[in-house]
């Protein structure tokens, strides 16, 4: 699908008719970036995208005005999906009511997300088919101003060396905001677990770099540290996944990076990653969280 396409088509995607609209209406507003790109970047990330999503219920965050306005999370499966549109019914943690989330494997799946100005994927830490086991440990490092993401790279490289002496080994992404997120692959380990190991983690890095961890939930403790987020290791929260892009002022994409990438960054810009240079990333790299 070109960028420039018309404003509206009808495309056949898996052998299903998907309703393309309004693909000249501009969601990143200070870079004129439309929503047929958001489209077309979606439909050629896709390969290895796809992979990360499956099995695992997602949740959107909505821009159908753009990402100078409010978004809002979705759910709820929309009533008006097309019927090939798989769901499933998720209990939620705190009320034990039924949500009914959708399910993306397939590309006619996300490209009929996109097209509702999902612009943000989040999935959580488990899958449909196992809800009872967690099977990634993510840490969220998020840098407190002045801190950087460069700090958060220090942060990185001492969390590596330490789950290594462990057996465990981590992958890296940017957020495609201001931090990092680190990977490990789990088995057979509960939420309960899971949030426990990564909690453990962030304390044991707090106690040999003080002057730049941080682990408590305190927003006070944060300013010029990196705060490494062990929460999201539960059954209710979900953290961006891999590839998706961010709502941020400026096109940004939560893109798998090498660790030489990591430990050759100078400043912010260095890991920063529009469509385009995430595409090239795919394109160089391959999807280096495949292991997980």
């Amino acid at each position: 699908m070109s960028p420039d396409a018309q404003a509206s088509q009808t495309v056949e995607i898996d052998g299903r008719a998907v309703k393309l609209t309004n693909l000249d209406k501009v969601l990143y507003p200070e870079d004129g970036f439309t929503k047929g790109e958001i489209l077309d970047y979606y439909a050629r990330v896709a390969p290895v995208m796809l992979p990360h999503l499956t099995d695992r219920p997602v949740t959107f965050i909505r821009y159908p005005d753009g990402v100078d306005t409010s978004g809002f999370f979705a759910k709820h499966a929309p009533a008006h999906r097309p019927s090939w549109i798989r769901t499933a019914d998720i209990a939620a943690t705190s009320s034990g009511k039924k949500v009914e989330y959708v399910l993306i494997d397939d590309l006619s799946s996300l490209m009929w997300a996109a097209n509702l100005a999902a612009i943000e994927f989040h999935v959580p830490q488990w899958r449909v088919s196992d809800q009872e086991h967690h099977d990634l440990l993510v840490l969220d490092l998020d840098p407190g101003a002045p801190a950087t993401v460069v700090d958060c790279v220090r942060v990185a490289l001492a969390a590596r060396d330490l789950l290594s002496t462990h057996g465990l080994e981590l992958s890296a992404k940017t957020s495609g905001a201001k931090g990092l997120h680190l990977y490990a692959p789990l088995e057979g380990v509960t939420g309960e677990q899971a949030r426990e190991l990564a909690h453990t983690i962030a304390r044991a890095l707090e106690g040999t770099h003080r002057d730049l961890v941080v682990s408590s939930m305190s927003k006070a403790e944060r300013p010029g540290k990196v705060f490494v987020d062990w929460s999201q290791n539960t059954h209710a929260k979900t953290t961006i996944a891999p590839y998706s892009l961010r709502a941020t002022p400026h096109p940004a994409v939560s893109t798998p990076v090498t660790w030489e990438q990591l430990a050759a960054a100078k400043n912010p810009e260095d890991l920063r990653f529009p469509p385009a240079r995430a595409l090239e990333q795919v394109a160089q790299h391959g999807d280096l969280l495949s292991g997980l």
